[in-house]
């Protein structure tokens, strides 16, 4: 890992210190488990394993509509999904933890699924419905998932939530509306066929946020939306079209992703939100 991004983490870590996180959820990303390859985004299986445990015994992890209940509501918590029935032992009643995966890969169904049915977790997967509808890889050369192994994974007894990360993976800063307009209509539109669930919530890709115009469609057609930020999302205090998620990478170690499910390295997620615009200048995807 370059010395410039071990100094974020550890400089991160010393403001958490000094200034500790909220009480309230913490959204974590992942994107790919197992796939082999050496991108900071792409988990070792092991290593996503031994997450979870950590995270089924010490905090608790709460579906999408389970937290969102809680951030609109503002008072109590709710019952983690297949968690029993209160927090782990020495878990904060005001901190919860919530999984989501981006786009769609093959080794969600057949790395990520299982392991949640390991330690009877619930997640969600932000569709981008264009690679798995046409079989083709996503940008960064990650084979997509399929239809039938996505609805395989729905009746697998996996609390799983289906969301939509746009059909073409397109980022919405830079769309003209009525293709703005028809590429979220069409992410709707193939999970309903394919899968038969209502994608409620939705994911801006590569978390830059969307153009006002594209603000509004996503505010007319989802229940919530995603962003990035690293910041814990508090209840009675979030915008949930607006919620703020923290990035799990290959090279943070185990000792850094406990805290960032603990709401923590928020330097770290400030600094990548704010490059973000900068890094995909001129990019469409």
């Amino acid at each position: 890992m370059p010395d410039v991004k071990r100094l974020v983490k550890r400089t991160g870590a010393l403001l958490d210190r000094v200034v500790p996180p909220p009480s309230g959820i913490t959204i974590l990303i992942y994107h790919r488990v197992g796939g082999g390859s050496t991108s900071e985004v792409d988990l070792d299986a092991e290593m996503f394993d031994r997450q979870l445990a950590h995270l089924r015994e010490h905090h608790r992890v709460l579906s999408l509509d389970e937290a969102l209940a809680e951030l609109t509501t503002s008072d109590g918590w709710a019952t983690p999904s297949g968690s029993g029935d209160r927090p782990p032992a020495g878990a904060d009643d005001r901190r919860g933890v919530v999984i989501t995966f981006d786009d769609g890969t093959d080794d969600f169904t057949e790395v990520v699924v299982p392991a949640l049915a390991r330690h009877g977790l619930p997640a969600t997967l932000y569709v981008a419905t264009h690679s798995i509808d046409e079989q083709v890889e996503f940008p960064w050369g990650a084979p997509p998932a399929t239809w039938a192994g996505l609805r395989d994974a729905l009746a697998s007894g996996v609390e799983l939530t289906i969301g939509s990360h746009t059909h073409a993976h397109w980022l919405l800063d830079r769309l003209d509306a009525a293709t703005l307009a028809a590429d979220l209509d069409r992410s709707i539109e193939l999970i309903g066929e394919q899968l038969g669930v209502e994608a409620r919530h939705f994911a801006y890709p590569k978390a830059v946020p969307g153009s006002p115009a594209a603000e509004i469609a996503v505010r007319q057609r989802f229940t919530s939306a995603s962003l990035a930020a690293s910041r814990v999302n508090r209840p009675g205090q979030t915008d949930v079209h607006r919620l703020t998620r923290t990035p799990v990478q290959r090279s943070d170690g185990f000792d850094t992703f406990g805290l960032k499910a603990d709401g923590g390295l928020r330097l770290e997620g400030e600094l990548r939100s704010l490059t973000a615009r900068v890094r995909y200048r001129g990019a469409e995807r």
